[in-house]
C-alpha cells in the first residue's frame, strides 16, 4: 500500500466511498429483484423471477445439462429438477438425449421462449435507453467499463 493510500483522509475517504458502494448496489439489488419479476412475467404470467434466471442463462449460452445449471447457481439438484420440470410444462424449455450420454439429457429454450425473451430485451433496452437519454455515449461506456472492471476484481 502506497504512503497516499495510508494517509488518515484518504482512509476515511475510502472508508465512506465503501460505504457509499455497498449503499447503492443494495439498492440496484432491490431493483434488480423487481425487474427479474417483471421480466419473468412478461415471459410469461407463471414464471417465478429465479427460473427466469435460468431461462436466461440457456437462452444465451445454449443447450447444457441440469447438472452444470444446478453448479453454476449453486442450487440443490432437486430444486433445479423442479424448475426445469416448470419450465418445460410452461412450453419454455425442452429436453433432447445429450449425444455425449444417452443417459443424460440436454435441456434448451424453445423457439417460443427464445422469441418472448428477445421481446423482453428489446423492451428493456429501449427502457434503459430512455431513462439514461442524457447519458452521452461515453458515460455510458466508461460505466460500462468501469462495472466490468468491478465485477471482474470480485471474481473468485
Amino acid at each position: 500500500m502506497s504512503a497516499k493510500a495510508a494517509s488518515p483522509e484518504r482512509v476515511g475517504t475510502r472508508a465512506h466511498s465503501l460505504g457509499r458502494l455497498e449503499h447503492e448496489f443494495g439498492v440496484v439489488l432491490r431493483r434488480v429483484k423487481r425487474v427479474l419479476a417483471e421480466r419473468a412475467r412478461a415471459v410469461h404470467p407463471d414464471l417465478p423471477a429465479s427460473s427466469y434466471l435460468m431461462l436466461s442463462y440457456l437462452d444465451e449460452s445454449g443447450p447444457c445439462r441440469s447438472s452444470a445449471i444446478a453448479e453454476l447457481f449453486a442450487m440443490d439438484k432437486g430444486a433445479i429438477s423442479r424448475q426445469v420440470q416448470h419450465l418445460a410444462d410452461l412450453g419454455l424449455v425442452e429436453r433432447t438425449p445429450d449425444p455425449a450420454d444417452g443417459r443424460a439429457a440436454l435441456l434448451a429454450v424453445t423457439d417460443e421462449a427464445r422469441r418472448r425473451m428477445a421481446q423482453v430485451q428489446r423492451d428493456r433496452r429501449r427502457w434503459l435507453d430512455e431513462r439514461l437519454g442524457d447519458w452521452s455515449d461515453e458515460d455510458l461506456l466508461a460505466f460500462v467499463d468501469t462495472l466490468s472492471r468491478y465485477n471482474a476484481s470480485l471474481d473468485y
